[in-house]
């Protein structure tokens, strides 16, 4: 019986990869698919079917929506502390976290526009421009964002350009700030739900933004690592996960400014019983899943000693990633679902159920929908990766 050689068993092995990367190319394909006949059934039937109401009208498509824009934001900050402040071993990772950030925003935007309804009326909004709608503000924030990162990877990866990086990097870097403030501003401006209308709002979602970027930076790193059978420097390592504990540290600070700023306003702080203490659903999301999960795990697995290896990275990644997602629901459904305070003071009762608690059960189309985000997201990824240079290439690290 021969023994395989050496030559024999990587050519075996890079088969297997060509056929899991078409396995899964096909996978999100499929979810992808899944996706585009939820939003036929939500087009030919109504939004009736999905879990959305009269009172609740951004669902779950917009918690997987607007996470994926706000991490497309914070992704970049690995691209800029490279290409503003010159850290090497973060420069060497900008084209990666460039490429994650058209992706999410491809596919975030996607699900936006797909949830609407009438995605066709885009068309109208750019036409007619309303200067003094936020929402038409970020039309040109959005556009602008893909412009500018994909100059600033122009830049990067074509070497007679790479003179112009750094004042490419600096204007992603201004205009990252300026979109994710954007995207605050929505929630920040909409005063018609106790949970919103706080000037919080924007560098919360800065922070926030940090935080979730770097999380997802870690594991799709990570992945293109393990496919390649290439190991991070333990010392790479180290900062990279100590820079991601001092964001989930920075974003339970923001979160928790924005809540205790909301109980000094008499107006909100029914609201805040309602989301912290008395919501039942969204208390249980607040504490158990983004505080613990989201937070404290993810805190212990980076900083406890004996920890911080790759495994306790990537989970603790995986769960600043879940603890984003229950924010948002609770952010987003749970501010929609307590009801306005008209006259404060007063109990307000009729029989289209003003002062009522909303209730919310998304339905299947929802999920398949934000899940298709995902997937967009996933491809463009992963068949950029493949076809062009985006692997990280660290030289000999020194500490800076």
């Amino acid at each position: 019986m021969s023994i395989p050689s050496s030559s024999q068993l990587k050519y075996a092995s890079l088969q297997l990869k060509n056929r899991l990367f078409y396995l899964l190319l096909a996978a999100g394909g499929l979810v992808i698919m899944a996706g585009l006949y939820a939003v036929h059934m939500m087009e030919e039937h109504g939004h009736i079917i999905s879990g959305m109401n009269n009172q609740i009208v951004w669902g779950i498509p917009h918690v997987f929506a607007i996470f994926l824009i706000v991490a497309a934001s914070g992704v970049l900050n690995v691209a800029s502390i490279g290409s503003v402040f010159g850290k090497a071993i973060y420069k060497a990772r900008a084209p990666l976290a460039g490429l994650l950030s058209i992706a999410m925003l491809a596919g975030g935007l996607t699900v936006l526009m797909l949830d609407l309804g009438r995605p066709d009326r885009i068309i109208v909004a750019a036409t007619n421009f309303n200067i003094t709608s936020v929402f038409a503000w970020n039309i040109v924030l959005y556009s602008g964002m893909f412009s500018l990162v994909a100059v600033y990877l122009w830049t990067m990866m074509e070497q007679r350009m790479n003179v112009w990086t750094k004042p490419a990097g600096f204007a992603v870097f201004a205009w990252r700030f300026i979109l994710t403030t954007g995207t605050g501003l929505i929630f920040a401006f909409l005063t018609a739900r106790q949970a919103y209308g706080s000037a919080m709002l924007p560098p919360m979602f800065i922070i926030l933004s940090f935080a979730w970027g770097m999380a997802v930076f870690h594991l799709v790193q990570t992945s293109i690592y393990v496919w390649n059978d290439k190991v991070l420097e333990p010392a790479i390592l180290q900062r990279k996960k100590n820079l991601l504990g001092i964001f989930v540290i920075a974003s339970m600070y923001m979160v928790a400014t924005y809540h205790f700023t909301n109980l000094y306003f008499a107006n909100k702080i029914g609201f805040e019983y309602f989301i912290l203490r008395d919501g039942g659903l969204y208390p249980n999301l607040f504490w158990w899943g983004y505080v613990v999960l989201g937070n404290m795990l993810p805190l212990l697995l980076i900083f406890l000693p004996g920890l911080g290896k790759t495994k306790c990275v990537m989970v603790a990644s995986f769960a600043v990633v879940l603890g984003a997602m229950v924010f948002l629901y609770v952010f987003i459904i749970g501010g929609q679902a307590y009801p306005l305070s008209i006259f404060p003071g007063y109990q307000v009762s009729s029989s289209f159920g003003d002062g009522q608690i909303a209730s919310y059960h998304p339905s299947l189309y929802e999920f398949l929908l934000g899940f298709a985000g995902l997937a967009i997201a996933f491809i463009i990824t992963t068949v950029s990766v493949r076809v062009l240079n985006f692997m990280p290439h660290d030289k000999p690290y020194i500490a800076d």
